[in-house]
């Protein structure tokens, strides 16, 4: 989805012009784009990043660029976005308004204390619906009047924008329901290996190897050598802007819920189980659940409701209950897969990328390298790779060879691991191309006390370039 947007808003500030026919082309690009509301961020804030690379020194082009990206907004806001509240302040003041706004632009710059200023000013101050799009508007027709013939104030300029209008859409619109469209021509009697395709074709919020985030895998080893590999980290960086994305924002909530150390029971408070709704309902609003959900319903109708809330009452169970790994309720499906545990000594489970950065950045995990491959056939593991064996040492306990999906978003990890386990396979081979290297991949499922996850994760049997 990325790079086709990106080429798309290109072209619109190629030519500055936005007439009707064409804004109606628009909304029908968004109709048909469908974005989860993950990704309504990103593609406001993208039409302004790239915005600044098309800034000249002609005024009269750049409040032609000011008024393309505004179009580019309000389709974005008319297609997939609804009014927060039916209502807003009756004693609304447009004048007000704009005079706040414009002394956000007067310095061209806003810090911490300024935007919660701005949020705290349109929660007090929400415009009536059909207020809704003046209010935003203004903001783009109050900056004409602070462009000048610097264009590094004018980029500045284009930032402080993005900060209004993320204001204004967080407080006074939300998104609109998402719902899956699946081609019509897509046949949900399709093979697994297939359905995984699709998974990975719907995770439009998967991040972008050397773009989103880096990885450094320095040095390959067998399991059983002793010496480290990498001297350095494993992640050299990460966008952290991801992470206030809803999914990954919630999965993130959910990771210091849990005490590593088998035997010791877990208790779940009542903010905790919140955490986990709040989660489960994130990931429902994404393709790659919705997809999972309609096909496990068309695979298995007996054991997977056509009904959402019922879908997400199993999720919570086969992920979230707790049972007892060492003698008491140590455990869950959600806490050995994705936050990892240490059990004799070693570590099990395990397997997400996101803890592995996260403990690695606290100083708690170092990485000791990959694994290599196990043929000299295969292809050479490198920074692109979204999947990854490696070895590494957790508050001193060692995991010897583990597999995670890399830059993955949690929807499609839970989406993945759901469809694999409630098909009832313990051995899922599928074949994944993730349009940098092919994966012959082995999704390993087992259950515990007979209906919830024991573990789940993927291993690499070939890798291909």
């Amino acid at each position: 989805m990325d790079a086709k947007v990106e080429t798309y808003y290109s072209e619109i500030f190629t030519d500055l012009t936005l007439d009707e026919e064409e804004a109606q082309e628009l909304i029908d690009y968004f109709t048909t784009l469908n974005p989860p509301p993950d990704k309504l961020v990103w593609l406001r804030a993208t039409a302004f990043r790239l915005g600044c690379g098309f800034l000249s020194e002609e005024h009269e082009k750049n409040v032609s660029l000011i008024r393309a990206i505004n179009a580019i907004i309000h389709c974005l806001e008319k297609t997939c976005m609804v009014p927060a509240t039916a209502e807003g302040n009756a004693d609304f003041d447009a004048e007000g308004a704009e005079a706040k706004i414009r002394s956000i632009y007067e310095d061209l710059s806003v810090d911490n204390a300024e935007n919660q200023d701005l949020f705290e000013y349109f929660q007090g101050n929400t415009p009536s619906v059909d207020n809704l799009v003046s209010l935003r508007a203004t903001a783009f027709k109050a900056a004409v009047d602070f462009l000048s013939d610097d264009k590094d104030k004018n980029v500045e300029l284009l930032r402080c924008i993005n900060v209004v209008v993320h204001a204004f859409e967080r407080v006074c619109l939300r998104p609109k329901e998402y719902k899956l469209k699946l081609a019509p021509e897509f046949n949900l009697d399709v093979s697994l290996s297939d359905a995984v395709q699709e998974l990975w074709k719907l995770d439009v919020n998967r991040l972008t190897p050397d773009r989103d985030y880096s990885i450094n895998v320095q040095g390959g080893k067998k399991p059983y050598w002793k010496e480290d590999q990498a001297e350095d980290p494993l992640f050299t960086s990460v966008d952290r802007r991801a992470l206030n994305r809803p999914t990954y924002k919630t999965f993130v909530a959910l990771l210091d819920n849990y005490t590593s150390q088998t035997g010791q029971a877990e208790r779940v408070t009542s903010s905790e189980r919140k955490e986990n709704s709040d989660f489960l309902n994130a990931i429902m609003q994404t393709a790659p659940m919705q997809f999972c959900h309609k096909y496990l319903h068309a695979k298995i109708p007996d054991k997977v409701s056509s009904s959402q809330n019922e879908f997400k009452k199993l999720l919570n169970k086969i992920w979230f209950d707790l049972y007892r790994r060492a003698g008491s309720l140590d455990s869950s499906g959600f806490e050995h897969v994705f936050v990892g545990e240490v059990k004799n000594g070693k570590i099990s489970g395990f397997h997400n990328w996101i803890q592995l950065w996260m403990e690695e950045q606290k100083g708690d995990l170092d990485y000791r390298g990959y694994i290599k491959p196990r043929g000299r056939s295969e292809a050479v593991t490198d920074s692109n790779d979204h999947i990854l064996t490696l070895q590494f040492s957790w508050h001193g306990v060692e995991k010897a060879v583990g597999t995670s999906f890399i830059g993955v978003s949690p929807e499609f990890e839970m989406a993945l691991y759901s469809m694999c386990f409630l098909l009832g396979e313990e051995d899922n081979q599928v074949f994944l191309n993730t349009g940098t290297d092919e994966f012959e991949l082995n999704i390993k499922c087992y259950t515990y006390n007979g209906d919830k996850i024991g573990t789940a994760f993927p291993e690499a049997t070939a890798h291909y370039d």
